[in-house]
């Protein structure tokens, strides 16, 4: 498993290559039903009202339309929103947190970086962040990156305990229970998570599926296991099942109103973060 300073570093790394991330007000209703304003100034994207320009207010903030009518100057102000908030899982089965590659991040830390990575970025537009089934509940603040980060390296939970009010969730995951064991876990999440992105983290080798001989298969953690004489010959089937697997996990995600995205460790983590950052722009992200 990759070291906290690591994954803070990386994910850092990451979110400096992604663009600015906020929840519009369209999606309000979506993120937290405490989106709409909160009947004072404050952070914002609709407008609250104007008041007298002060000295120590910046000379940017000044509202021209509006001080041109008089001999006063003004600055416009917003109205205070509730923070909303983005929950993030990563699959804890230790078949997750695996490589066929010593030398490549495994399944479960490349899903953590990404993972942190956009918290990063919510977390800098006063988003409330955290973990499903957490410890502790979601934060918001400078401090809220860092308890993300300890909290997806010590996650052991795998419930999928629904939050008390509604949420975006980010699950990650390499689905492997089938997508109707899935449909099963992800159904009481739902109803709270009407929005969400399943992050699907694959390893390369099990697209490639290059075994010849006699093979014995195995996954981590689990205590079965099966031996093919001629490993080669199943390979067919084999690819014929995954992508059966990977259609039926798209129209999980579909049924649930979430979105699907896949994604393999010999790709750039980049490239899997982009395509997590234009998922969640569906439900309400917006560079």
């Amino acid at each position: 498993m990759i070291s906290l300073s690591t994954l803070r570093a990386d994910a850092e790394a990451l979110a400096r290559q992604l663009p600015g991330l906020t929840l519009q007000a369209a999606a309000a209703d979506v993120i937290h039903p405490g989106a709409a304003g909160r009947k004072r100034a404050g952070s914002g994207e609709q407008f609250w009202q104007y008041r007298r320009y002060a000295q120590t207010d910046a000379a940017d903030r000044i509202d021209w339309r509006r001080s041109a009518r008089g001999d006063e100057y003004f600055v416009r102000e917003t109205e205070l929103e509730t923070a909303r908030t983005i929950l993030s899982w990563v699959d804890p089965h230790a078949g997750f947190d695996w490589s066929s590659d010593p030398g490549r991040e495994t399944k479960a830390d490349r899903a953590r970086i990404i993972l942190l990575a956009q918290g990063i970025l919510f977390a800098k537009q006063g988003e409330r962040i955290g973990l499903i089934s957490g410890r502790r509940p979601p934060s918001l603040g400078k401090s809220a990156p860092d308890k993300l980060a300890e909290d997806l390296l010590r996650q052991a939970a795998m419930e999928l305990e629904p939050p008390r009010s509604q949420a975006l969730a980010v699950i990650a995951s390499d689905f492997y229970d089938g997508a109707e064991t899935w449909r099963q876990r992800l159904a009481p999440l739902a109803q709270t998570c009407r929005h969400g992105v399943l992050l699907y983290v694959s390893d390369p080798i099990e697209h490639e599926f290059p075994y010849t001989g006699r093979t014995k298969f195995s996954r981590p953690g689990s205590p079965l296991d099966r031996i093919f004489g001629r490993a080669e010959t199943v390979r067919s089937d084999y690819l014929d099942k995954l992508a059966a697997h990977q259609t039926a996990l798209t129209e999980l995600a579909a049924r649930m109103g979430w979105a699907l995205v896949q994604h393999r460790t010999d790709e750039t983590a980049l490239r899997g973060a982009a395509a997590v950052h234009v998922a969640l722009e569906q439900f309400g992200g917006k560079a």
